[in-house]
């Protein structure tokens, strides 16, 4: 948990929970994880080998729509292993050889919503713990950015639009059907997106289904702006989690 306090500002950025008692709880970790895509690649086996002595969380997909598409979704606690350990780690491996497609590269944050009780597991270990699981190997990542009004609307307009989505998540989820990791992305993205989706399962049709379903709830047909690009992919290899020698 976070020791960290209010500025002098009156800033606070830390993420907020509560304990069963409604307490509120806080913690300063997150998790950055960034999706790439990459065309060019007509067999994966070369970056699998390479990404065997990796030593961070990662996942690599196979690109339904692209014959010769890979991509990487890599996450650390700590933005700047995106510009210092991804990044040589890219440029000295058989990725340098594919092209990358901007177009698709997504960058974001896990955050709180406000009533989770174990801050590190919504904020570090659920996520990895998703992206790196083998029984979840169709994956569907994807943007999003909301309307301006959006944020006008009052907090318990906002609650009861939120809690109709959600509830769609949970049945896709307890029927076994789909969980997601959620991302904000605010300032992260080229095109000023808001948020990062991905969606993960056994198998590619729920997910598809659930993309329907939630096109029916308030927040989407009235409140976004914009949707995707889309990335539809399935893995051929994924880091354990948590990594060896890590906790």
């Amino acid at each position: 948990m976070s020791t960290h306090q209010t500025s002098a500002s009156g800033l606070d950025l830390r993420e907020q929970g509560r304990d069963a008692a409604g307490t509120p709880v806080y913690s300063d970790r997150r998790t950055f994880i960034q999706v790439q895509a990459f065309t060019g690649c007509a067999d994966p086996a070369p970056l699998i080998a390479s990404l065997r002595s990796f030593p961070f969380v990662h996942a690599l997909y196979v690109d339904v729509n692209d014959p010769q598409g890979i991509v990487l979704a890599t996450a650390h606690e700590h933005p700047d292993f995106f510009v210092n350990e991804l990044r040589s780690f890219l440029a000295q491996s058989p990725f340098a050889a594919l092209t990358l497609k901007p177009d698709f590269t997504m960058l974001g944050r896990t955050y709180s919503i406000g009533y989770e009780s174990d801050l590190t597991h919504v904020l570090v270990h659920r996520p990895l713990e998703r992206l790196c699981n083998p029984a979840l190997p169709w994956v569907v990542w994807y943007p999003l950015r909301r309307k301006g009004s959006f944020e006008q609307l009052p907090s318990s307009e906002v609650r009861e639009i939120m809690s109709e989505h959600g509830r769609i998540g949970v049945q896709f989820s307890e029927g076994g059907y789909g969980v997601d990791i959620r991302l904000a992305c605010h300032g992260l993205d080229r095109d000023d997106n808001d948020f990062v989706i991905g969606l993960l399962g056994a198998d590619l049709f729920p997910l598809s289904a659930m993309v329907q379903t939630m096109r029916k709830t308030k927040q989407t047909s009235q409140y976004l702006e914009k949707l995707g690009p889309f990335l539809v992919c399935k893995v051929v290899h994924q880091s354990p989690y948590p990594l060896p020698g890590h906790a």
